[in-house]
């Protein structure tokens, strides 16, 4: 038998590089950039595996001993001892069924699926903010449908559609469950539903400014700051607030901001970026944030991120306007129905609405761009003060 024990505490700390054996098949294994780790090299059924025990020094010499003893013993009656590790990981981690668990295995699941992975938390905000609290801590195989009706029942009518996110994601969740083998009930969700009855909450559309009105608030934008700045550039742009609190040096070309697929909201089916012509005085607006800019961002925070979404929020709310900025956006499609003469499909596309299924959009080779381009620029005539008159697209070529 060969000799066991070979290393000691005091080698450890100063190993060169390379592989040491301190024998019984235990291998203790330096690297070049300092660190260290156990690796056990055993044979199971002819076939040789080696497997991880852990780093140095966390895992001490003592341990690792001890330890790669065990995994040795596992090895010897013809067991892989690395399935056998993953096989008790599986089984440890299905001890804890319990909604909270499940949910984060769901999530994990479909981050790919998420805009930037997730990171922003929308998904998972109606389940931790009014689920998780009251379930997270129940098993998901215990959770029927009289559990759900309850917890959501608060804001069933008062906030309807976050409850409804809420009841969709859940369901998303018990398939995640039955998909790991757990028995529970998939129509919970559905039956929840049904006990719950119709939501009373009516829709209320965003407060918008008249477009009428767009000249003076633009006006008042005056001071070079990058609150105003942005603001500035998400009037002149109809874009959305994420987009354009991310907006990055690089994304801009000339007259053209060119926005990733993945950053844009409601173009279900669409996977091109979504290129937005830049007016002369959105131009303007983008040469004085440009000294601002940091880590390449258009629009960055002191923290190393971007200006918050509550930003502009806030700004309105002290001048006590009952608009929102994301209803700027609805002002420009008014402004383009009712003082313009584009047509539909163009005025849509100004604001990234799909609004043709895949096969048309697949035979449909353009974007608009230069349509878009005549009308974003009239469109900034009249937020700086330029008259509100009819924008025939045949005057812009």
């Amino acid at each position: 038998m060969r000799a066991t024990n070979r290393l000691s505490a005091q080698f450890l700390k100063s190993a060169p590089v390379g592989q040491h054996c301190d024998g019984a098949c235990l291998w203790f294994v330096k690297r070049e950039d300092g660190g260290a780790q156990w690796v056990l090299r055993v044979t199971v059924h002819g076939r040789r595996r080696e497997m991880g025990l852990g780093g140095f020094p966390a895992l001490s010499l003592a341990e690792a001993r001890k330890l790669g003893e065990h995994w040795r013993k596992v090895a010897a009656t013809g067991r892989d001892p690395i399935k056998e590790r993953e096989a008790e990981e599986r089984a440890a981690r299905r001890e804890d069924i319990s909604l909270a668990i499940i949910t984060a295995d769901a999530f994990e699941a479909r981050k790919a699926e998420l805009k930037g992975d997730g990171t922003a938390g929308r998904w998972l905000s109606p389940l931790t903010l009014h689920v998780l609290p009251k379930l997270g801590k129940m098993p998901v195989t215990d959770i029927d449908q009289r559990d759900i009706r309850d917890t959501l029942a608060p804001i069933w009518h008062s906030k309807a559609a976050t409850a409804d996110k809420a009841l969709t994601r859940l369901a998303i969740v018990l398939r995640h469950a039955a998909a790991l083998g757990l028995d529970v009930d998939l129509q919970a969700t559905d039956k929840a539903k049904a006990l719950l009855g119709k939501s009373r909450h009516v829709p209320k559309n965003i407060p918008a400014m008249a477009w009428a009105d767009v000249p003076d608030f633009y006006a008042s934008l005056e001071e070079p700051t990058l609150t105003h700045l942005a603001f500035r550039l998400l009037i002149l742009t109809g874009v959305r607030s994420t987009p354009l609190r991310n907006i990055r040096l690089d994304q801009i070309e000339g007259d053209v901001w060119t926005i990733p697929a993945e950053a844009m909201k409601g173009r279900k089916g669409a996977t091109d970026p979504f290129r937005v012509p830049l007016s002369r005085e959105a131009q303007r607006t983008i040469d004085l944030a440009r000294p601002h800019a940091r880590n390449g961002f258009l629009f960055p925070n002191t923290r190393g991120g971007v200006i918050s979404d509550m930003t502009f929020t806030r700004l309105m709310e002290r001048r006590e306007l009952e608009a929102r900025p994301h209803g700027f956006r609805a002002s420009l499609r008014t402004w383009l129905a009712e003082a313009t003469d584009a047509p539909h499909e163009v005025a849509e596309a100004v604001l990234a609405h799909v609004v043709d299924g895949g096969v048309v959009r697949a035979y449909r080779r353009t974007d608009y761009l230069e349509q878009r381009r005549a009308l974003l620029e009239r469109w900034a005539d009249h937020v700086t003060g330029g008259a509100g008159q009819l924008v025939r697209l045949a005057d812009a070529s």
